[in-house]
């Protein structure tokens, strides 16, 4: 049994917003665990860990709402990815000029999940890249449509 073209791309789609959805939410957590140890200490939130946990939850968010079927046809969507995609790349150089080229951090456990995390940020990065060039290229694919006999009605 053979799959369409459609029912591929809903597959390769629904694959790829579940990726970011889990992105999402594992950046919300890595970043959200500074957050809950600067407010238990009495100290101020760190504006970086509050933008990561901004764009990670935007970013599980629209993952979440591009799940629902049919939403990914309008125009919409490609650039919001093309937003997000941006907005995750910016979040990817906070961190990683930070943390990529930190020394070993010799047992410390919060050095060594950031280290990991701007990993997984730029996982989410490329994610959102992707993203926004699939949606683009099936948008331009799909946006003059025609009816199937009369050719006449725009669908």
């Amino acid at each position: 049994m053979t799959i369409g073209c459609a029912a591929l791309s809903y597959v390769l789609f629904t694959a790829l917003h579940a990726c970011q959805f889990v992105v999402g939410a594992a950046v919300c957590v890595l970043y959200g665990i500074d957050i809950k140890h600067a407010r238990d200490a009495g100290e101020a939130v760190d504006g970086k860990d509050a933008y990561a946990v901004t764009v990670g939850g935007l970013g599980a968010l629209t993952a979440l709402l591009l799940l629902v079927p049919f939403v990914v046809r309008f125009a919409f969507v490609w650039a919001w990815s093309l937003v997000m995609s941006v907005l995750w790349l910016a979040l990817f150089g906070i961190f990683g000029r930070t943390y990529i080229n930190m020394e070993n951090p010799e047992g410390d456990g919060d050095i060594q999940r950031m280290k990991i995390a701007v990993w997984i940020v730029l996982a989410g990065a490329a994610l959102w890249v992707i993203g926004a060039v699939a949606h683009f290229i099936y948008w331009w694919g799909h946006k003059d449509r025609r009816s199937r006999f009369t050719s006449r009605a725009k669908i």
